[in-house]
């Protein structure tokens, strides 16, 4: 039998320690978040994840930043790791109302989902993801998998339902996407040159940056009409 490093958990048994503040992790959410670099478990002779009491602080910051903040998981990692080189700890953090250029590269192309997986991973039912999905809300790729962008969508739309939020009352936030993807397109589209070799590299990184700007007006626009309506 191979002996387990001293002062670590399994993953179940780091899943029971998260089940009383957060019902709706799973092993397989673990897992998931160790695929996208989250997490860094260590692993014995056999294969085994082993989780330290560093790896489940960890853990439990990522999962509230998740249920409390729904960031993006790329913003979560930046934010983790970034505390962790000042205090050595990793600990929640506030988002604010910043949003950055690199929040829009693309995925690591890593998650390939079936929708029964997709709903597993999110909690929401196959016919709410049908429906996400009639809205144009979320899509499969070539290979007619889900990706992350998906995962984080459900998740999004699994919050909003608690309070009544239906997929059709978020066909606007669609319509608008839409609408300011072909914006920031054409803004763009004076930094790219044909005889130019860095020109499309350029014209990713105006892209990335005009969309960083477009979410935080939305965000600063939001709060300032609650504020106005009392409602903040």
């Amino acid at each position: 039998m191979t002996s387990q490093p001293e002062n670590t958990l399994s993953i179940g048994e780091v899943l029971s320690m998260l089940k009383k503040d957060f019902p709706d992790v799973s092993i397989s959410k673990i897992r998931f978040l160790e695929t996208e670099g989250l997490i860094t478990p260590s692993r014995t002779a056999s294969g085994y994840r082993r989780f330290d009491t560093h790896d489940v602080a960890r853990l439990r910051a990522i999962l509230t930043l998740q249920r409390d903040q729904y960031l993006p998981l790329k913003v979560i990692k930046d934010q983790l790791d970034e505390k962790q080189e000042q205090a050595g700890l990793a600990v929640p953090m506030s988002s604010g109302l910043g949003v950055r250029p690199d929040d829009f590269r693309p995925g690591s192309g890593k998650i390939r989902l079936t929708r029964s997986e997709l709903a597993e991973e999110t909690l929401l039912s196959e016919t709410l993801i049908a429906a996400l999905e009639k809205e144009g809300l979320v899509w499969t790729n070539a290979t007619g998998h889900y990706d992350e962008d998906a995962v984080h969508i459900c998740m999004i739309a699994a919050k909003l339902a608690e309070f009544g939020v239906e997929a059709r009352h978020l066909r606007s936030f669609r319509v608008v996407a839409n609408r300011e993807s072909g914006l920031v397109e054409q803004i763009a589209t004076p930094y790219s040159h044909p005889r130019d070799r860095d020109a499309k590299a350029r014209a990713q990184q105006t892209v990335r940056e005009l969309a960083s700007l477009f979410v935080q007006l939305h965000a600063a626009l939001l709060r300032a009409e609650l504020i106005k309506s009392g409602s903040g």
